[in-house]
């Protein structure tokens, strides 16, 4: 499979369904079909036509969105023991996944978040919500919520 990182701008992602369609991926072209439905939503909702392009942000904003509905549904099938579930959410995560910018490591994370926490002064626990609220700003977008959270956790 290629890889279509910084390829995210609405124009390349129609022109990859017509790939898809060559190539007869299936899971890769109902992925790409659920990201051009969901922009021309996001576009709707923004009082502008099915004809208009988002932003290559907007269109990064909209595959995050997708993306995280995917693991919230796989969080919840794995939960309930459905595993047969779960296995397509996964192929199209993995699909939404590669349009999306690399997130930063834990191990890649710990070292701002221990600089921010020395910046703010911060050392009890209970300041901990707005310590992961300034990591998060200053990394805008580059690293997962999840994991920024767990890295600020494991300073106290």
């Amino acid at each position: 499979m290629l890889n279509y990182r910084h390829m995210t701008s609405h124009q390349s992602i129609k022109d990859s369904l017509k790939e898809a369609m060559k190539a007869k991926e299936e899971v890769r072209l109902r992925v790409i079909r659920h990201i051009l439905s969901a922009a021309t939503n996001e576009l709707v909702a923004t009082n502008r036509t099915p004809q208009d392009m988002l932003t290559d942000d907007e269109l990064l904003a909209v595959i995050k969105r997708l993306a995280k509905q995917r693991k919230e549904s796989i969080t919840q099938y794995e939960a309930a023991n459905r595993p047969e579930l779960a296995a397509p959410e996964k192929e199209e995560l993995v699909v939404l996944e590669a349009y999306l910018p690399q997130m930063m490591s834990q191990d890649e994370i710990r070292p701002i978040a221990e600089a921010k926490k020395g910046e703010l002064g911060i050392e009890d626990k209970s300041k901990m919500g707005m310590l992961v609220g300034a990591v998060m700003k200053e990394l805008a977008g580059k690293a997962d919520g999840g994991d920024v959270k767990q890295v600020v956790e494991s300073l106290f």
